[in-house]
C-alpha cells in the first residue's frame, strides 16, 4: 500500500434524524495513515458524520443515511456487513474518558477476549503490553496493571481508552473531541500520541480547537449547518482558504 491510499470514500452522503436533515451532500476522501480533522461550530454535524464512519448512529430511532460510505472499496452500509467487525476495524475514542470500572489490564484485554483474538494467557499479556506501549501508557501503569483504571488521571484514562481500541487491531481510529476534558499538558501528550499513531493507523478527529487541528492534522474539513464547506490540506485551509466562510470561521468573525 502506498501512503497516499484512500481509506474511506464518502459520496453524496445525506443523514436524517427523522425528518431533520443533519448532513447534506457530503463527499470527501479520507486518506490512509493521515490525520483528518473536522472543525466547525457546535451542532454543525461533525460528530454525526464521524459516527457514520462506523455506524454508531444505527441504534438511533428513525435515523437514516443515504449515499455511500466505502471502506477500502466496500460499502459499510450493505446489509451483509458485520457491524461488530466494522467497529473493530474502525474504533472510537469518545469526548470523555470512559474506562470500565475494572483493572487497567482487564480494560485493555476486554476486546481481544470478547472477540476471541487470543491464544492463551501469554498471548493476551503480549497484546496488553503492546497496546499500552503504543498508547504511551506502559511506563506509568506497568507496575500496577491490576489497579483500578478509575484511579488514573483523566489524561491517563484517555490514553487507556486509546490502548483499549488499539488492542483489537483497528485500521481506523475515530476521535470525538478526545482532549476536551483534559488539561493542556495532557492534551499535548494526546496530540504527540496521535502523531505517533498515524504511522500505523488512519485517524479522524472532531475538534473545536482550531489550533489543535492546525497542529496535528494533515487535512481539515469545515462543517457548517450540516454541509462540508471546504476540505483540503490543513496548511492551505488555515492560510489560503477558498471559501469566505472558512476564513471567517478560522479568524473568529463567524461561529
Amino acid at each position: 500500500m502506498t501512503e497516499n491510499n484512500v481509506k474511506f470514500v464518502v459520496r453524496d452522503l445525506d443523514f436524517y434524524y427523522g425528518h431533520f436533515k443533519a448532513l447534506s451532500d457530503i463527499s470527501l476522501d479520507i486518506r490512509e495513515r493521515e490525520i483528518t480533522a473536522l472543525i466547525g461550530p457546535s451542532g454543525c454535524g461533525k460528530s454525526t458524520f464521524l459516527r457514520c464512519l462506523n455506524r454508531m448512529n444505527d441504534p438511533i430511532p428513525d435515523a437514516r443515511l443515504e449515499g455511500q460510505v466505502l471502506l477500502e472499496g466496500e460499502d459499510i452500509n450493505h446489509p451483509e456487513v458485520d457491524v461488530v467487525d466494522l467497529r473493530r476495524r474502525v474504533g472510537m475514542v469518545f469526548q470523555k474518558p470512559n474506562p470500565f470500572p475494572q483493572s487497567v489490564y482487564d480494560n485493555v484485554a476486554f476486546g481481544p477476549r470478547v472477540l476471541g483474538m487470543v491464544d492463551g494467557k501469554a498471548d493476551l499479556e503480549a497484546i496488553v503490553e503492546r497496546s499500552l506501549k503504543r498508547a504511551v501508557l506502559w511506563d506509568e501503569v506497568a507496575g500496577n496493571l491490576r489497579g483500578n483504571a478509575l484511579g488514573l488521571s483523566l489524561g491517563e484514562q484517555q490514553r487507556l481508552c486509546i490502548a483499549r481500541v488499539l488492542a483489537v487491531e483497528p485500521d481506523v481510529i475515530l476521535m470525538d473531541e478526545p482532549c476536551s476534558a483534559l488539561d493542556p499538558v495532557a492534551t499535548l501528550r494526546i496530540e504527540d500520541l496521535m502523531r505517533q499513531l498515524k504511522e500505523h493507523y488512519t485517524i479522524v478527529i472532531v475538534t473545536h480547537n482550531m489550533q489543535q487541528a492546525a497542529r496535528v492534522s494533515d487535512r481539515t474539513g469545515l462543517f457548517w449547518l450540516g454541509e462540508l464547506i471546504e476540505f483540503g490540506e490543513t496548511s492551505r485551509i488555515f492560510t489560503r482558504p477558498k471559501e469566505s466562510r472558512t476564513e471567517d470561521y478560522i479568524t473568529g468573525r463567524m461561529g
